[in-house]
């Protein structure tokens, strides 16, 4: 058996599509019968401009070919990631194109990696497996002007519509994305695998356990991850340092195409409890949050990221410590009934993060049946075994 697995991400690059979509193929290559194999076609690390890390343009090992694209540099504007896009699936249709594929699986948040593979299960006429990981139309309307959204929706809408008709089988990362697919693809099967815990987090907690500061020191609040407009920390950083004051200092590892405009409002409240690092490697994210007493996370105020569950929340939740999370919809229900001192507030509401940030209780808190039913091994074996049954 051949399969074809297409991701825009995939390790070394830095990011959740990356680290699910290595785990997913580890798990995937146990499952599949002897002699078969796995194609990745995927890009060059291109998350972060501000780290770099070198990888091979082909690379074979256990019964796994990985073919990188190199794409044009770009920044984080919609017409750069059109371009790079768009160089990533004529490359991709290339290498796939003389492919003698069993099965295609596209793994996607910005739907068009889904479309791509949509197109190749189309050339090949063989089945077609998505694992969807955001819903990219219900998003538009939140993330781009006004007027560029009216037009781009309905053109999406299509495009969506054309590329989920294809599929044999749909995962999504997130049951609040449920309702969505119900109303608009009722004839397809759906089946839910969320993110998960990656190993390195699951043996974290002895590597990063410490005593935590007391009440009256000051607290040490660590996000790390990518700053863009869907995580809108432009609207809530800068204020919120400045209702804690002395009491914490908040670290803001990683980068993203919202860094300057959080620049700029922290230089505009004239805070300096604020502190911003560059993306670092997974090794060197352990020792951020060793230092760290509280882990923090934010979404912005936008109805789509109702729907959404972020993969950030199972490495903090395996990491035991306290939770400050801006989150609503789904997101905020899962903490509720999932993750102990985790404490949510309304997205952008400085006063009810500031609120929030007092009721935490600053301790080690360890997460036992949180780890064990959301362990990404786990959950990426019952995903593999998924992809496989459609070819039986």
């Amino acid at each position: 058996m051949k399969i074809l697995v297409l991701s825009f991400y995939y390790p070394p690059d830095l990011c959740a599509g990356s680290f699910r979509c290595i785990s997913f193929v580890d798990a995937l290559r146990k499952f599949l019968p002897e002699k078969s194999s796995v194609d990745v076609i995927t890009t060059f690390p291109n998350r972060y401009k501000s780290f770099e890390k070198q990888a091979e343009e082909y690379e074979q090992q256990d019964g796994v070919n990985i073919h990188r694209i190199h794409l044009p540099s770009h920044k984080s504007g919609m017409l750069d990631q059109g371009k790079a896009f768009f160089t990533y699936a004529t490359k991709a249709f290339i290498l796939a194109k003389s492919g003698e594929y069993d099965l295609v699986v596209g793994t996607s948040s910005r739907l068009l990696t889904a479309t791509l593979a949509s197109f190749i299960s189309r050339y090949h006429n063989i089945p077609l497996y998505l694992d969807i990981r955001d819903i990219f139309v219900d998003t538009i309307k939140d993330v781009l002007p006004r007027r560029i959204a009216a037009v781009a929706k309905p053109v999406f809408s299509l495009v969506e519509k054309w590329t989920m008709r294809r599929a044999n089988k749909i995962n999504l990362v997130s049951e609040g994305f449920k309702e969505y697919f119900r109303q608009r693809y009722p004839d397809k099967s759906l089946s839910f695998f969320p993110n998960g815990i990656d190993s390195v987090f699951l043996e974290a907690p002895q590597l990063v356990e410490r005593d935590l500061k007391q009440n009256n020191s000051c607290i040490q609040i660590v996000y790390a991850g990518n700053i863009g407009e869907g995580q809108g920390l432009h609207h809530i950083v800068p204020q919120l340092a400045k209702k804690i004051g002395d009491a914490g200092i908040i670290h803001i590892v990683g980068d993203g195409g919202r860094k300057s405009q959080l620049e700029q409002e922290i230089a505009k409240f004239g805070v300096k409890n604020v502190e911003l690092h560059l993306p670092v490697s997974r090794d060197q994210l352990l020792e951020t949050y060793r230092s760290a007493d509280v882990l923090f996370l934010h979404l912005n105020d936008y109805d789509a990221f109702k729907k959404v569950l972020p993969s950030k929340l199972f490495e903090y939740a395996a990491l035991g410590k306290p939770i400050l999370a801006g989150v609503a919809g789904y997101a905020a229900q899962f903490i509720k009934q999932e993750i102990k001192n985790a404490v949510v507030f309304s997205p952008c509401d400085v006063g009810a993060a500031a609120t929030a940030f007092q009721q935490l209780q600053f301790e080690e808190t360890p997460r036992p049946d949180f780890i064990q039913k959301f362990s990404r091994e786990k959950i990426m074996r019952q995903l593999a075994a998924d992809v496989v049954r459609i070819t039986s």
